[in-house]
């Protein structure tokens, strides 16, 4: 299990930017578990939607894309002090299926599918309460 300490090592990112809040299981190479806790009190939600509040889809695939970065440093056993950038880049078959609102914990799901010269490719899925609320295949490079 990772706490945001440990997810600091690899991952540059910072608030509010950084979407991932733990880790629970990872396994190099393989998949990891991690989630991100929705507060009402997150800045996205005075704008989208103020009277609804949803988290943006865009920061969902990019939740996913952070847990998918953290397993792909720990995979290689880089950290971010080693100088290495992991982007996002590609996004394919990128599905919503349910808002995610304030109060909820998102888990969030990545599983290696390919490695080949520092293009990773991975699937991810997100779910609250064991509902799916987003799903797609995303490609990160190692530079």
């Amino acid at each position: 299990m990772m706490d945001v300490a440990e997810i600091h090592r690899y991952l540059p990112h910072r608030y509010p930017f950084l979407l991932v809040d733990r880790v629970l299981e990872i396994e190099a190479g393989e998949s990891i578990l991690a989630y991100k806790n929705l507060s009402a009190n997150e800045e996205f939600f005075n704008g989208h939607f103020p009277q609804q509040p949803i988290f943006p889809g865009v920061l969902l695939l990019e939740a996913m894309a952070q847990a998918a970065g953290i397993l792909g440093f720990y995979s290689q056993g880089k950290t971010v002090e080693d100088g290495s950038s992991y982007y996002l880049a590609g996004a394919d078959h990128v599905r919503y299926k349910r808002p995610c609102i304030p109060g909820d914990r998102v888990m969030l799901r990545a599983q290696v599918l390919s490695n080949r010269r520092g293009i990773w490719k991975f699937d991810v899925s997100a779910d609250v309460d064991g509902e799916l609320a987003a799903s797609a295949s995303i490609l990160c490079a190692d530079r």
